[in-house]
Parts: C-alpha cells; sequence; structure tokens
C-alpha cells in the first residue's frame, strides 16, 4: 500500500470562486407559513448560505486539520484521506473511526486529544488509542468512486 503525507492547500482562487457562486445563490419562492413542511426552510437556507459567504473561516479550519498528521493512502484502486494520531500510552489500542453520511472528519477532531492522549484529558493512560480516521470515498480529499457500489460494506472492507 502506497501511503504519502498530506497537507491541505486549498487556492484563494477556489475560495473567492466559492464565495462568488454563493452570492449569485437563486432562492425559490416558499409558501407562507411552510416552514420545514416541504424540504429546508427558506430563512434557514438564507442564513445557512449568508454563513458560508461571509463568516465562514476556512483558513482557520484548514490550520486545525494541517495540525494533524495526515495522510493519503491507496487503497482498493482510491487514493483516500485519512488521519492518524498514535497513542500516548503504554499500549494504544489500533481504532479506526468512520464518518457518516454526509460528514467528515472534521466531525471527530474534539475527541482526537481524549482518545489519544488520555493521560492529559483526565483519564488513564492505559486507555490510549492509536487514531485512523479516513475519509470516505468520494467525501473531503478522498477519491471519487467511478462506478457504483460504493456502499457500507465495501467501504467497511477498504478499511
Amino acid at each position: 500500500m502506497h501511503i504519502e503525507p498530506f497537507e491541505i492547500r486549498i487556492p484563494d482562487s477556489a475560495l473567492q470562486d466559492l464565495r462568488e457562486r454563493l452570492a449569485r445563490t437563486r432562492f425559490p419562492d416558499e409558501i407562507p407559513g411552510s416552514g420545514w413542511g416541504y424540504g429546508t426552510e427558506l430563512a434557514y437556507m438564507r442564513e445557512l448560505v449568508a454563513y458560508w459567504k461571509d463568516r465562514y473561516d476556512w483558513r482557520a479550519a484548514e490550520a486545525r486539520l494541517n495540525a494533524l498528521p495526515q495522510f493519503r493512502a491507496r487503497v482498493g484502486g482510491l487514493d483516500v484521506h485519512l488521519i492518524h494520531v498514535r497513542g500516548k500510552g503504554p499500549k494504544p489500542l489500533p481504532l479506526v473511526m468512520t464518518h457518516g453520511w454526509p460528514g467528515s472528519v472534521t466531525e471527530f477532531l474534539d475527541v482526537i486529544g481524549p482518545l489519544t492522549d488520555p493521560g492529559a484529558n483526565g483519564g488513564d493512560p492505559a486507555d490510549a488509542f492509536d487514531l485512523v480516521l479516513p475519509t470516505m470515498p468520494g467525501y473531503g480529499f478522498s477519491g471519487h468512486p467511478t462506478e457504483p457500489g460504493m456502499d457500507p460494506e465495501r467501504i467497511a472492507a477498504l478499511w
């Protein structure tokens, strides 16, 4: 298996393009008083688009991820992005954590420290884990499947 270090480096031009596309969002009409009855509430969707366009700090998120050991590995014919944090304890137990649909490895950022270094987080160092946090195919920085059938069973077999 080929494994290489990985660092996130999104060009400023890509972020600017995203902000411009969000600014051009054409929102649909909404039936008065329908709320969430016919899908996402329009007011919520407008706020969500405004957040991603004007307030989300991609560079801070990028820096937080880049502070972790990231890799890309060739697995089952796909390039899979993963975070691998070694545990700090006498005998860390390997643990693979997989995000769901939709989702990303960012869901696990707040538990990495407690799981890999329980001694520094009020726990017993003997409870440490070596964490492997792969990004599912088709998500984030992993490669995209080119054929159907990338279901939970197939992903589990890849891991």
